[in-house]
């Protein structure tokens, strides 16, 4: 515990991390406390693609933390980041909500349901039928498909749901293409957060709730990894992986000294 606690960078998976929907997770406020007494650097980094930084801002706002929302990244930040490097003023049909909709926007992405560069995947209450049929279509005839994260479910308050990779799998399924996924663990992600923070990365720790993404990630980027219980993923489950987090604690409130 006492070289997590020397780390000057902390990266934190939020969803089965800080809140579980609308509820904040015990221990979280004094997680963040000790984060801001103790001058350390941290970043909210989430596979969550669909609010946008100020949004998450304004959630933990309600849950009783103030957080600056320069704190936040999102997958919906990343794969706008990721779209515009590699082919600015490009188009995209989206199929996500308001968050990726506004990074994609802000990075000059444009929307386009005709002859799209891009089809754009990320979680959505408004997922159906005809858009799945749309979006097979575009990339029958060419266009490249992008998936925010690979999270297959996420936690809710109502319990485990269907997230990111879960959805664009019928896309893959009918066009026969696979789709480029940006989200945790792409390097590509963990890399930008670490530039975020200004820290290298053996002075940093990743802290999340699932093996898949947080942890492999954080092992794969030269992290330390700190596995916490809080979330969708159990002891027993985490030994199923052929990685391990170094740390394994009940909750994020198990960190400060």
């Amino acid at each position: 515990m006492d070289t997590l606690r020397s780390k000057k960078g902390f990266i934190c998976d939020m969803d089965g991390v800080i809140y579980h929907g609308e509820r904040l997770l015990p221990g979280v406020k004094e997680f963040v406390d000790w984060l801001y007494r103790e001058d350390k650097k941290f970043l909210f980094l989430t596979n969550a693609s669909g609010k946008t930084p100020k949004e998450l801002q304004s959630k933990l706002a309600r849950m009783g933390l103030d957080v600056d929302e320069s704190h936040f990244y999102t997958s919906a930040l990343a794969t706008a980041n990721f779209i515009r490097t590699q082919a600015p003023g490009s188009s995209a049909y989206i199929i996500g909500a308001p968050g990726l909709f506004n990074a994609l926007y802000e990075a000059g992405i444009m929307t386009n349901g005709i002859d799209p560069d891009y089809v754009i995947v990320g979680e959505t209450n408004n997922y159906n039928y005809e858009s799945i049929l749309k979006a097979v279509q575009l990339v029958r005839n060419g266009a490249k498909l992008i998936g925010t994260n690979t999270d297959l479910t996420g936690p809710s308050e109502s319990g485990i749901i269907p997230a990111c990779r879960a959805l664009i799998a019928p896309i893959e399924l009918a066009t026969g293409k696979s789709a480029y996924f940006v989200g945790k663990p792409n390097p590509l992600m963990m890399r930008t957060g670490l530039r975020m923070l200004g820290v290298h990365s053996t002075e940093a720790a990743m802290i999340g709730d699932r093996m898949d993404t947080d942890i492999v990630a954080g092992v794969e980027s030269g992290l330390d990894t700190v596995l916490v219980l809080s979330g969708v993923t159990s002891e027993e489950e985490m030994n199923r992986f052929p990685y391990r987090p170094r740390l394994v604690l009940n909750g994020v409130g198990d960190i400060p000294g």
